[in-house]
């Protein structure tokens, strides 16, 4: 009888040591934030539907910043973010959400690959410009020197052709200019008065 009051004791204070260390249960809220997950993944979702999720995953993680699942998502939701910046020339604000991930997660290849071709990609170097051909796509050029920034791009028509002209800080704090007829390259400049040879 003493050793059966001496085992409940004992399970008794474990159960009391194990509900301090519980966490409450949050399934219900995040049900609720993988409802607004369906609506942002389906076909046609809106820019509105993906910010509502992304923005309740982002409170969630802010409420409940030791729940591992809500904490890899956001970061995911960041690295996405943070890709369409560097993929639209946005580089400066896809460096500060990549460097946001590899704060809470130092070991992240996705990052720090990302943040390093986002600060390659703020300023084009000689040698890239050099590689440039005539003939090649914009999307080949892209390629090579990055998107320009928002803004740094100049389209113009004319009757017999489309012209275009995409310009990009260079590393010696030049601007240099890469020029398309109908989409592809027919010259480039390194700055507004030295020409590239090959071009």
């Amino acid at each position: 009888m003493r050793v059966f009051a001496l085992v409940a004791i004992a399970l008794a204070t474990v159960a009391i040591g194990c509900s301090n260390d519980v966490q409450p249960d949050h399934q219900a809220e995040w049900r609720e934030v993988l409802r607004h997950k369906k609506s942002a993944v389906a076909s046609g979702a809106s820019v509105e539907h993906k910010q509502v999720y992304a923005d309740s995953v982002r409170a969630f993680v802010e409420r409940h910043p030791n729940h591992t699942r809500a904490r890899e998502v956001w970061a995911r939701l960041q690295l996405e973010f943070a890709d369409d910046l560097a993929a639209a020339g946005r580089y400066r604000d896809a460096i500060r959400f990549y460097r946001v991930v590899l704060e809470h997660h130092p070991e992240s290849e996705h990052a720090r690959r990302g943040m390093a071709l986002a600060a390659q990609r703020l300023a084009v170097t000689r040698e890239q410009l050099a590689s440039l051909e005539k003939g090649m796509s914009q999307r080949q050029v892209a390629g090579i020197l990055g998107e320009p920034l928002p803004g740094w791009r100049v389209k113009n028509r004319r009757s017999e052709a489309t012209f275009e002209a995409w310009y990009y800080r260079t590393s010696g704090g030049a601007v240099a200019g890469v020029y398309f007829r109908n989409g592809k390259v027919f010259a480039a400049e390194e700055n507004s008065s030295a020409r590239l040879g090959k071009l």
